[in-house]
């Protein structure tokens, strides 16, 4: 009996595709907090983004017209904006991590597993950092900066991160530049340059 019961349950869940039901309204929802979390015009977002804005101010992270996200957006409890122009895309896994300020210009492709940061996360004195990440156990994340060394980065239009790629902060990536997979951007990156390795340099023009 019990095995008739459960091959009933099989065949009715698979008859009215009930995972896909269950899938469609946590999309949804996922949806809907999302657009409570920023400041969009007629941005894409799919089930697998993610948006952590802690302070609930929409204006933390703006987002342009046709752009299609995937990966995460996060700002921190103690500061960050985040500002994705116009037909740009956000792959999925990558994370765009701020601490000051990210602003992504128009027609930015972003791969997948990208890693844009703007902060250090943690301090640089040990006896500090032990100190403040006890204190995240303990009342969660830190409304004041302390010591962290931030600083803005821009991605300027038709640049391209590809997957992998990690980019630190105080960085400017040049309009139509090419990051390549896992390179590493340490410092500036010039217009319509092709830049490899960890550290990233510049090893082609692409208008050349």
């Amino acid at each position: 009996m019990k095995k008739i019961l459960k091959r009933f349950l099989m065949w009715f869940i698979e008859k009215i595709n009930l995972h896909h039901m269950i899938s469609e309204i946590q999309q949804k929802k996922n949806t809907e907090n999302i657009q409570h979390s920023l400041t969009h015009h007629g941005a894409t977002f799919y089930a697998e983004a993610i948006v952590n804005n802690p302070d609930g101010d929409k204006a933390n992270i703006t987002i342009g017209n046709n752009t299609h996200v995937r990966g995460m957006l996060n700002v921190f409890a103690y500061g960050g904006k985040i500002s994705i122009g116009e037909n740009c895309y956000i792959g999925d896994h990558s994370r765009i991590w701020s601490g000051e300020r990210i602003t992504i210009g128009n027609n930015v492709l972003i791969s997948h597993n990208v890693n844009i940061i703007d902060t250090n996360s943690h301090e640089t004195d040990a006896i500090e950092r032990s100190e403040r990440y006890m204190d995240l156990l303990k009342n969660g994340h830190w409304q004041d900066k302390g010591s962290l060394l931030t600083a803005p980065i821009i991605i300027k239009d038709y640049a391209w991160i590809s997957f992998n790629a990690t980019i630190l902060k105080g960085i400017t990536i040049g309009e139509g530049a090419i990051v390549a997979a896992n390179a590493v951007v340490v410092k500036d990156v010039p217009d319509y340059t092709l830049v490899v390795g960890n550290p990233a340099m510049v090893i082609k023009n692409l208008k050349a």
